[in-house]
């Protein structure tokens, strides 16, 4: 029999295939959103076979699965896996690879790369040995590359390959419900539409704090920080969704351009303007930690104040933050709007992206009772609470599975994006250091340092933390 669906899986013994892959491809199979006869490659080094991996894979998938765990469902699903032992950097080993495919009558591929940046070079060398690859699609785990340098690299030898349009650069953040829903609420209404302008807005904030250290990925953080792991990787992705025009057409293009065009209007740092555009953070312990060099000065949380020269958005300040140990677990897009005269509270939406998914609106109502004083309320919309719309509702990497397979582009990153992005960031961090700023230190727990605060001080505004 012809496998018309075959997902290998590179890195398919590390966390993001247990807790994440799996978990999803499951939940596919449970919904008949993964074709019937399915095949499942798991690439890893370890001494796995098919049963003893099935067996492994199963408390995984019953723990992370969005639906109810079914072991009849499971043990129906575990029949499209198959395990593959084969260290991945080695070139020589790629040609059992491809005589594995041709015994099994495997000639359709889509190639998940589950792994760090830094094999991703390395697995696309490899893959020119098995035949038939260069017609198959390849995911792309996201940081792409190590730096800028390492990303053009990259992206001509996979290009070179596979093709631009066979290339999916997977941001699961682009996966999740509120972010694809941040279009709808947008466009869909008339009293948001007409006042999503510096006219009505006084400035943005996009939120995303974790509570946790950096726990097992020492090694990988410490080459990174929250400007590369969090900003380049995912917040801007986020805030060109909020700030873009609306495409004429949403197809995969007109969204691509959309979000490129806020891309080039972000305006550019200089040495003059850096220490008002840029704060980073670490908390204390975090050299410490496992893997981490004891002299690091690695960010660990990350504070812009950015601005987008743009006709709709000239004057209004885009406030990103982002942060490790922080005391609290939340990612919120948060639209605070002009007051319409002194004395009252402004309005204010926010669109909640994680853990709780939903919409909070500040409005201002009169003070009930014989008087006219002004006071604020709000209509606060759990969209996750509702059983309904949890079990209903794809998780992220569902939907970028599902859409590659479909062949679906609008929600993948393309490489024009991501060099703009590197560029900025990069330019952000070169400055930065050259102006010998701090890195400050912050105590976990705490929403990071001080300067943060400071940073939105000096134009009259502050974080909002709704909780």
């Amino acid at each position: 029999m012809i496998i018309d669906t075959n997902l290998t899986i590179f890195g398919g013994t590390g966390d993001l295939t247990f807790r994440k892959l799996l978990p999803a491809l499951y939940t596919m199979d449970l919904t008949g959103k993964l074709p019937g006869n399915s095949r499942i490659v798991i690439i890893g080094r370890r001494d796995f076979d098919n049963d003893s991996y099935r067996q492994a894979a199963r408390e995984w998938v019953e723990k992370n699965s969005r639906l109810p765990f079914q072991a009849e469902s499971y043990g129906h699903f575990s029949e499209k896996i198959y395990y593959y032992r084969m260290n991945f950097s080695e070139l020589g080993e790629y040609e059992a690879l491809d005589r594995y495919y041709r015994q099994n009558e495997i000639r359709s591929h889509l190639f998940y790369f589950a792994v760090a940046p830094r094999f991703f070079s390395v697995i696309t060398k490899g893959l020119k040995m098995v035949g038939g690859s260069e017609e198959g699609k390849v995911i792309l785990e996201k940081p792409f590359g190590e730096n800028l340098a390492s990303a053009t690299v990259l992206n001509k030898e996979l290009e070179a390959h596979f093709g631009a349009e066979r290339i999916y650069r997977i941001d699961h953040y682009l996966g999740k419900e509120m972010v694809r829903n941040i279009q709808a609420i947008r466009f869909a209404n008339p009293i948001f539409t007409d006042v999503w302008n510096s006219r009505y807005i006084e400035s943005v904030q996009i939120s995303a704090l974790e509570d946790m250290g950096v726990e097992t990925r020492g090694g990988y953080y410490d080459a990174s920080g929250a400007l590369k792991d969090m900003v380049q990787n995912h917040l801007l992705q986020i805030l060109s969704i909020m700030a873009m025009e609306e495409p004429k057409e949403m197809t995969p293009k007109g969204l691509h351009d959309a979000q490129l065009d806020v891309f080039d209007s972000l305006r550019q740092a200089d040495e003059e303007s850096i220490q008002d555009m840029l704060v980073l953070g670490q908390y204390e312990g975090y050299q410490k930690e496992p893997l981490v060099n004891p002299r690091s000065q690695t960010e660990t949380f990350a504070a812009l104040q950015l601005f987008i020269d743009n006709k709709r958005w000239k004057g209004t300040p885009f406030y990103i933050r982002t942060g490790k140990k922080t005391g609290t677990r939340e990612i919120e897009l948060s639209v605070i709007f002009r007051r319409p005269y002194s004395g009252v509270e402004p309005n204010v939406l926010i669109i909640k992206i994680q853990p709780t998914e939903g919409v909070y609106l500040q409005f201002n109502i009169k003070r009930p009772g014989d008087t006219d004083d002004i006071i604020p309320t709000k209509m606060d919309f759990c969209q996750n609470c509702n059983l309904v719309h949890q079990l209903n509702t794809p998780e992220a990497y569902e939907r970028l599975i599902t859409a590659c397979m479909e062949g679906e582009r609008s929600w993948f990153s393309q490489w024009d994006q991501i060099e703009r992005c590197w560029n900025y960031i990069s330019r952000l961090k070169e400055l930065y250091s050259h102006k010998a700023l701090p890195v400050y230190p912050y105590t976990p727990g705490t929403p990071g340092p001080g300067e943060s605060d400071r940073l939105l001080e000096k134009h009259g505004h502050h974080w909002l933390n709704q909780g």
